[in-house]
């Protein structure tokens, strides 16, 4: 069974780039036909939908958040990376990494000055 863990920093400054790393385990992420996932969800609020990185490393991003956003993945560590840009108070929320039916726990990014 695939296994995912969030890692990054719990506190961003406004303005900055949120930089979250997921690294996989029990599967790989250059499986044909696999698709990782960052989804996020504000406090009081419902799950958003951020963005993929497909097994060949094509990218499909949410409208709403895609000039901001950069997914990308070191094969080599079988892990994919969630870059946002000019982050603001809004971009508060648990973002989590998902895939293969399978989901990390969630890491809480508070951004604050």
């Amino acid at each position: 069974q695939v296994q995912l863990q969030e890692s990054g920093p719990g506190l961003v400054k406004p303005s900055q780039t949120l930089s979250l790393t997921c690294t996989v385990s029990g599967g790989s992420i250059t499986n044909y036909g696999t698709y990782w996932t960052w989804i996020r969800q504000p406090p009081g609020k419902g799950l958003e939908w951020i963005g993929y990185i497909v097994y060949s490393g094509s990218t499909l991003y949410s409208p709403s958040l895609k000039s901001r956003t950069s997914i990308s993945r070191d094969t080599s560590k079988n892990q994919f990376t969630l870059q946002l840009s000019s982050v603001t108070p809004e971009d508060t929320a648990v973002y989590y990494c998902g895939g293969e039916r399978n989901w990390g726990q969630g890491t809480q990014v508070t951004v604050s000055s």
